[in-house]
């Protein structure tokens, strides 16, 4: 179930790009197993799967003890982080999706012992319910952090609202794709800013048609499984 489940998300990743004429070689799958236990999380290592998230401190190092034979794998922490939590685990990811806040921030500096690569969180869609910056924040912010030597602002990052329309969408992930650029042209040395980590299973194939290079599917791996 889990390899026809990976060659339909494949085949959509695919379709997605061939539509705005993308190599697929632009997007990284990123397998969201934070609903599952790690035997599955080792079958998708198995079946070719190199990029792993969860999006919880405890669940991120449980699986990644069961599964530390698996060397070739990265590990992407996407949700929101604690500060009291950053020493646990900043050493032990190597991508972090949701730097929310310039405290944040100086923990991530404090405590790491390596350049941790950072999509900077936008709340494009203003909800209330969300972490992230306002996106006339972004910059400024970006800015700040400039003097922290251990965080890489590789990208940003974002989620759409559960109920939008299709239209609604596209023009929150175009959004962010605007925003990205206007901060890689800065030629910032600490913020290259050139990836985008937005779409999930209801929407990476809008998302990938607006320019994400990262996409966080779960769901969708794991139906029927």
């Amino acid at each position: 179930m889990l390899a026809d489940n990976l060659k339909q998300i494949c085949e959509e990743i695919q379709l997605a790009c061939d539509h705005v004429q993308r190599p697929i070689e632009d997007v990284t799958m990123i397998a969201v197993t934070k609903s599952v236990e790690s035997y599955q999380a080792e079958e998708l290592i198995k079946l070719g799967v190199e990029d792993l998230a969860e999006n919880r401190v405890d669940k991120l190092l449980e699986k990644k003890a069961v599964l530390k034979e698996f060397s070739n794998v990265k590990w992407h922490l996407i949700g929101n982080l604690q500060r009291r939590k950053v020493k646990l685990i900043i050493n032990e990811v190597d991508y972090f999706h949701a730097l929310d806040s310039l405290k944040l921030a100086e923990e991530i500096q404090k405590r790491s012992q390596k350049i941790l690569p950072c999509f900077v969180e936008v709340n494009v869609s203003g909800e209330e319910s969300k972490h992230g910056f306002k996106p006339d924040e972004v910059l400024s912010f970006i800015q700040d952090i400039a003097v922290f030597n251990k965080i890489k602002v590789i990208g940003l990052m974002c989620m759409a609202p559960l109920n939008a329309s299709d239209s609604e969408v596209h023009m929150i992930f175009s959004q962010l794709k605007k925003l990205q650029l206007n901060v890689s042209e800065q030629r910032l040395p600490h913020a290259p800013c050139t990836e985008l980590s937005m779409g999930m299973s209801n929407d990476f194939p809008i998302a990938i048609e607006e320019g994400a290079t990262f996409v966080r599917i779960g769901t969708a791996i794991f139906r029927g499984a």
